[in-house]
C-alpha cells in the first residue's frame, strides 16, 4: 500500500489504479497510472473541485493528467473537466451532442442539487465535451497498461461508459451503472429496461474476480453487481429470459 495515496484521501486499488470519493455527492473519481500517461475517470462537480483533483493527481503521480474518461453526463461527473487543460477526453457516442445542447439543463440540475449558482454557471460556460467518442470498445495504451473503454449502456443514462483496467486483479470503473451507497438512481434520462443488460456486459467484460468501482459508494464484487442487476430487473419488470 502506498501511504501517500491514503494520506491524500485516495484509496489505492491495484498497482496501477486508485480512486477518491469526493465530498458532498460522494462521487468517485478514478486514476490509472501508466508509464507514459495518466487517465482520470470523471472529474468532479465544479472547476474548484476539478482543480483540487488535478492538484492531488499531480502530487501523487508526479505528472499531468493526459486523458479523461467521462462515465456519463451528470453534473457531478463532468463539470470539473475544464480544470484539465490539454487532456484528451473520451465519452460514449452521443455524449458530446447531449452536453452541447443540454447546458442549461446541466446547470439547473447542479444548482438544484446544491452547487452555488456562480460555480455552476462558470463550469457550464467552460464545459469540456468528449473529443473521442466510443461506440463499442476503445483501447488506450498508457504505457505498461492497456485500458479498455467500453460503451456498455444505455442504462443509468443513454450514454454509459465503463473503464476496465487489467492487472493481477482487474479494476472496473462502472460509473453510476452501479451504486453502493444507496439505491441506483433512475432519473428522466435513464433507460430502465436496458439497465440490467448493461450490467450483464459489465460482468462479462470484468469477470468474477474483478474489483467493481461504483460511481458512488464502496468498492464491490461481482456478486454485488449481480444482486443489483436482479433488483433492477425486478424493479423495472425486465424478463430474465
Amino acid at each position: 500500500m502506498d501511504v501517500r495515496w491514503e494520506e491524500a484521501g485516495w484509496e489505492r486499488l491495484t498497482g496501477r489504479t486508485g480512486r477518491r470519493r469526493l465530498p458532498v455527492w460522494d462521487c468517485t473519481v478514478g486514476l490509472v497510472v501508466g508509464d507514459d500517461s495518466v487517465l482520470l475517470i470523471d472529474c468532479g462537480s465544479s472547476l474548484r473541485e476539478g482543480s483540487g483533483v488535478r492538484a492531488e493527481a499531480e502530487r501523487l503521480t508526479g505528472r499531468h493528467v493526459t486523458h479523461i474518461a467521462f462515465t456519463h453526463g451528470h453534473f457531478d461527473h463532468v463539470l470539473g473537466g475544464a480544470a484539465f487543460a490539454g487532456a484528451e477526453s473520451y465519452g460514449a457516442v452521443g455524449l458530446d451532442a447531449l452536453l452541447s445542447t443540454g447546458r442549461e439543463e446541466l446547470r439547473g440540475d447542479a444548482v438544484r442539487h446544491g452547487l452555488a449558482q456562480a460555480q455552476a454557471a462558470e463550469a457550464v460556460d467552460l464545459l469540456v465535451l468528449p473529443k473521442h467518442l466510443v461506440s463499442g470498445e476503445w483501447t488506450l495504451d498508457l504505457g505498461g497498461v492497456q485500458v479498455l473503454l467500453a460503451n456498455v449502456g444505455p442504462g443509468h443514462t443513454g450514454h454509459d461508459l465503463a473503464v476496465f483496467v487489467p492487472g493481477e486483479r482487474e479494476a472496473v470503473f462502472c460509473g453510476d451503472l452501479v451504486e453502493e451507497s444507496g439505491d441506483p438512481q433512475a432519473g428522466h434520462d435513464a433507460v430502465p429496461r436496458q439497465w440490467p443488460a448493461a450490467l450483464d456486459r459489465l460482468l462479462s467484460l470484468g469477470g468474477e474476480d474483478a474489483l467493481y468501482v461504483p460511481g458512488h459508494g464502496a468498492v464491490v464484487d461481482a456478486g454485488f453487481v449481480r444482486a443489483q442487476r436482479a433488483t433492477l430487473a425486478a424493479r423495472f419488470g425486465v424478463s430474465e429470459a
